[in-house]
């Protein structure tokens, strides 16, 4: 077990590992709470060129500590601290989705509420086909409040957000993959190794410019593809500035395609 319930390790090539271990089912609890928000400022300190965010465990997470978190502001009728609450939830899953690199989350089985919404404030989603997904915060008269009904409906459409949370099931990793929500199915042998090479593929790429890409794609999803063309010439401009770029033209016009090597500079 670890000290942390989320503890981030970078690796010599850039590459951030957020592991999340919290026994025995990695539920979001108070302490879990501070630890992913720590870990959240870790990230946008270290400005590492990818992270992969993964759980050790059987299940992803089993959901929230209702008993913990919920209950006593339920049972206080408190409007106040429940928004406030989801207030620094909603600000913690647009601080992932904003991250300056690419991030990857690893599902290897169960991944309910809160995990499942930082999985969609990541830029990818990769799975196990044994992976399953669910937002049921219906089942306790709630709905998802880090942003992951706005998020899946990006992906999937609105249809199937309401599909998804308000009969508060469980699809799976098959099915979530069909809809566009999860982005690549890996198999579950290797799986832990296959997504670790996924997302240090990343870390080892021009970073700057997949700064850009997210930025150009946020505000899209933001303010519509005429927003994203307001943006898109500065953008993509600033990177002829750039020691990755100028780099791997010269790396191309000597040795063609695919030999750069980045350094996120």
């Amino acid at each position: 077990m670890t000290t942390r319930p989320v503890t981030v390790d970078v690796d010599p090539a850039g590459l951030a590992l957020v592991t999340v271990d919290h026994p025995p089912l990695n539920l979001y609890d108070q302490a879990l709470h501070e630890a992913l928000r720590d870990a959240v400022a870790e990230l946008e300190r270290a400005r590492p060129r990818a992270a992969l965010v993964r759980a050790e465990g059987k299940v992803v997470s089993g959901g929230v500590d209702v008993k913990q978190i919920f209950h006593p502001m339920a049972q206080a009728g408190d409007v106040d601290a429940g928004t406030r609450y989801f207030d620094e939830l909603v600000d913690l899953g647009r601080r992932i989705h904003r991250l300056p690199f690419p991030t990857v989350f690893a599902a290897h089985g169960l991944t309910l509420t809160w995990a499942f919404e930082v999985a969609l404030a990541c830029d990818l989603i990769v799975a196990s086909p044994r992976a399953s997904f669910g937002l049921i915060e219906a089942t306790v008269g709630l709905t998802p409040a880090m942003g992951g009904t706005q998020r899946l409906a990006e992906r999937a459409g609105p249809g199937r957000a309401r599909l998804l949370v308000m009969t508060a099931g469980r699809f799976g990793a098959e099915e979530l993959e069909r809809w566009g929500v999860v982005d690549r199915l890996l198999p579950e042998d290797g799986f832990d190794d296959a997504a670790r090479e996924l997302a240090a593929s990343l870390a080892a790429g021009p970073t700057r410019a997949h700064a850009a890409t997210k930025e150009i794609l946020r505000h899209l999803a933001e303010g519509g593809l005429e927003a994203a063309h307001r943006v898109t010439p500065g953008a993509a401009g600033q990177l002829f500035a750039t020691a990755d770029l100028q780099d791997a033209m010269a790396s191309f016009v000597e040795q063609g395609h695919g030999k750069a090597t980045f350094r996120g500079e």
